[in-house]
């Protein structure tokens, strides 16, 4: 279990990269954020991941209410194996997201705000294909 001193540290390191570097992102006060970007948005959280370290997830959400058939599973998981990190998932209610996680303790910002544009961008790009291909609304259209 990851010590609350890890957890804070690492929340106060990431606040400070946002607020840097992504002025328009969101603040929800319980160490858990969003990045708006085009038509997606990035949520960054902080969770306990080892009693040395912690882990910073990245989460957008791509689209919600998409038809979910095998078809477009077998994209995901193709896509998947094309991108260079992160990966396509669902969620409990088949909401399309991609994740990425990285640790926290020795994060810098220039790796935090590559790993958030990055995201965001794979995010943006992706969602208007999924939807064309299988239907459902982007983060934007909620």
């Amino acid at each position: 279990m990851t010590s609350e001193l890890l957890i804070n540290s690492t929340r106060e390191r990431v606040a400070a990269v946002l607020k840097a570097k992504f002025p328009n992102y969101i603040d929800f006060g319980d160490g858990s954020y969003a990045v708006p970007h085009g038509s997606s948005s990035v949520a960054v959280l902080v969770r306990s991941y080892t009693e040395t370290d912690t882990m910073v997830e990245l989460i957008a959400q791509i689209v919600s209410g998409a038809d979910v058939t095998p078809d477009v599973m077998h994209w995901m998981l193709r896509k998947n194996a094309e991108l260079h990190f992160g990966a396509f998932g669902l969620l409990f209610d088949n909401t399309i997201v991609y994740t990425y996680s990285i640790p926290g303790v020795h994060l810098d910002s220039e790796e935090l705000e590559s790993a958030i544009t990055s995201v965001a961008v794979i995010a943006d790009h992706y969602d208007d294909e999924i939807v064309n291909m299988a239907g459902g609304k982007r983060a934007s259209d909620l």
